[in-house]
């Protein structure tokens, strides 16, 4: 009996692991370079190529992200390092807050100065308040790293989270739905910037507590994937459609349910992964995970357009090749630069990674 639970223990911790990494991958599919502007996109709205990239977004995009929210909730509930607050919350600041503020400012120095010095059609700074934006994420979404606002909330949930694991089950339960309830009715700015990140969070303390993670892996991957496929259909449908005449309640309804089906499903498949094949592969590349966050769009907004040289913007014949490859090409660079800086200066990766390269 040992044996087996240090075996799921251990399987269970890579799975943690390889969830990351195949979230964070999947999620740089929701910002991929386009060469095209909103009105164009619109215009190619319907087109084979315009559909491919929603559904590129919709499944391996945005519905795997809200399973990050739920590992970091399932991590702090079973460490009794977070009921100390101040040691905690300063822990949490080195590896969350603290890449956040300079990979904000990199994105500001390396695509906003492109723009000015070589004419890239990116942002610039109008201001010191706009500024101050960008690095701090105050009350709206940045211009440039639209991905940070998941780090902003996730600090403020582990800032919260001394009084979490403390609150009982039903408290917690109603944190989590007033979450739900703010996410669904557009409430949140300039507190929460996506109270749904507050919600996947509580509900991961919740299943470290119950002991959902192992049961959700238990479930066959048939079921597990079957909630999440109708739903996504009916998600890919409605995207497609321009909203399909559903009123915005709604549609925020139908988006929490993809996000709380991805969860179980993604889950399940990084279960499943954490005994295959290729989880030797996975498990190198995870170090890297969280660079890949961080650095992810920078890479894009400048590469992007020379990689158009070669691919096209969205509508020509090469470009869903582009689409497809761009997280693995993006991925190369991040292990590349990651590598260097280590090399280089093992402080400023282990800075900017939050300590997660440092060790590697």
């Amino acid at each position: 009996m040992p044996d087996i639970v240090l075996a799921n223990a251990t399987r269970r911790s890579d799975a943690i692991a390889i969830a990351r990494v195949i979230c964070i991958l999947g999620g740089v599919y929701v910002h991929a370079w386009t060469g095209r502007n909103g009105q164009d996109l619109e215009l190619l709205r319907g087109s084979p190529q315009e559909g491919l990239r929603w559904v590129l977004m919709e499944i391996f995009g945005r519905s795997a992200v809200p399973l990050l929210g739920l590992i970091s909730g399932w991590l702090v509930g079973g460490s009794a390092r977070t009921r100390n607050w101040f040691d905690h919350v300063g822990r949490k600041a080195r590896t969350i807050l603290l890449p956040m503020l300079l990979w904000n400012a990199v994105a500001i120095l390396l695509v906003s100065g492109a723009a000015w010095l070589l004419g890239l059609s990116a942002p610039v700074p109008q201001s010191g308040g706009w500024i101050a934006e960008e690095l701090f994420i105050i009350n709206r979404n940045p211009d440039i790293n639209v991905q940070m606002p998941f780090l902003r909330d996730l600090f403020l949930c582990m800032v919260a989270a001394p009084l979490l694991v403390r609150l009982p089950n039903w408290m917690l339960m109603a944190v989590a739905l007033a979450a739900l309830s703010c996410q669904i009715a557009g409430l949140g700015p300039p507190v929460l910037m996506r109270p749904s990140i507050l919600f996947f969070f509580t509900i991961g303390i919740l299943a470290r507590r119950e002991g959902w993670a192992d049961r959700a892996a238990a479930v066959p991957m048939l079921a597990a994937s079957l909630p999440f496929g109708l739903l996504m259909g009916a998600q890919l449908y409605v995207s497609l459609k321009g909203g399909a005449g559903l009123a915005p309640l709604a549609l925020a309804c139908l988006d929490m349910a993809v996000r709380m089906a991805a969860s179980l499903c993604f889950w399940r498949l990084a279960w499943a992964l954490a005994e295959s094949p290729s989880r030797g592969l996975l498990m190198r590349v995870e170090p890297y995970a969280f660079f890949l966050f961080c650095a992810h769009l920078i890479l894009i907004w400048l590469g992007g357009p020379l990689l158009g040289q070669l691919f096209g913007p969205l509508g020509s014949p090469l470009y869903p090749l582009y689409l497809i490859a761009h997280p693995f090409l993006v991925l190369a660079v991040v292990i590349l630069i990651g590598n260097l800086m280590q090399r280089l200066s093992p402080t400023m990766a282990g800075l900017m990674s939050g300590g997660r390269l440092a060790a590697t």
